[in-house]
């Protein structure tokens, strides 16, 4: 079984990133939240650039990526859960979990560290907010982390398959909560009790400090409102709500050449928090 998730990992990561950046193109069209102003061709030519840029770079510089690296874990005994020999089952369902933790904390304190959100913050520099957006990050922050990825696999020891699992449904989970699809609110109330839904990532995206500082979560909502960085609404309303920072406003910023530039321009450092995020809803 290890051999043929080596074998067919990036064929399976690729179908399935195909597969909802369809679902998700065709749902925006088809029931749109929120008005669109910039050609998808602009965005999506330019966005869709970084993805391939980083996928290269990734193959070309970790020759053994997450999954091959937890096999190898595996074989070789190293890491916590290979020390303590829990059920398959259950192993994947903590590596799973503590994988979710940490791409929470790391979010956040790529929020919080000047140099690294001058990386993450070409991710909020989008002007508008639709499934490429899940893809938009800076090369560098990519290879950031996937060492972190890598060294919570060393530490961990986690099953193959959860690792190949969290891979494929972080991806999946990014593009779905970055779309800019209407969901009814009574379902999106629903879904908010075990996964972040676009309206409640989208705050996140907002240019209002506050509210950039909130809703880290990508795949559990439960991060957040566990550690006090859950915020409801935006104050504006998502129709109303301003994307983007206030800094890179022009159409010529969405280009390529420019969004690999952004850690070298301007003079803001992380975004200053108002005020504590209003919680509840």
């Amino acid at each position: 079984m290890t051999q043929a998730l080596l074998e067919n990992e990036a064929r399976l990561r690729i179908l399935v990133f195909l597969l909802v950046l369809l679902i998700m193109a065709i749902w925006e069209i088809a029931s749109p939240r929120r008005r669109r102003d910039i050609p998808r061709l602009l965005r999506w030519s330019n966005n869709l650039a970084i993805v391939v840029l980083d996928a290269a770079l990734v193959r070309l510089l970790f020759p053994v990526v997450a999954v091959g690296l937890a096999v190898i874990a595996q074989q070789n005994g190293w890491g916590l859960l290979n020390l303590l020999a829990l059920p398959q089952w259950l192993a994947v369902v903590v590596s799973l979990l503590l994988f979710d933790l940490a791409i929470y904390l790391q979010h956040v304190v790529f929020h919080a560290v000047p140099a690294l959100w001058r990386l993450h913050r070409m991710h909020h520099a989008d002007l508008e907010f639709d499934v490429t957006t899940g893809l938009r990050f800076h090369p560098v922050e990519i290879i950031l982390s996937m060492a972190v990825k890598m060294t919570l696999v060393l530490i961990l020891g986690p099953p193959a398959i959860a690792v190949l699992l969290f891979e494929v449904v972080l991806n999946a989970s990014a593009m779905f909560n970055h779309a800019n699809v209407d969901l009814p609110n009574r379902l999106d109330r629903m879904l908010r009790l075990v996964l972040v839904t676009p309206d409640m990532h989208r705050v996140h995206h907002s240019d209002i400090p506050a509210e950039t500082h909130s809703n880290f979560g990508f795949n559990l909502p439960w991060w957040d409102r566990i550690f006090g960085t859950y915020t409801a609404q935006p104050r504006k309303g998502h129709t109303g709500m301003t994307i983007g920072l206030p800094q890179f406003r022009t159409r010529r910023d969405l280009w390529l050449d420019r969004m690999l530039m952004q850690p070298l321009r301007g003079d803001e450092e992380t975004p200053r928090r108002e005020s504590s995020p209003p919680s509840g809803g």
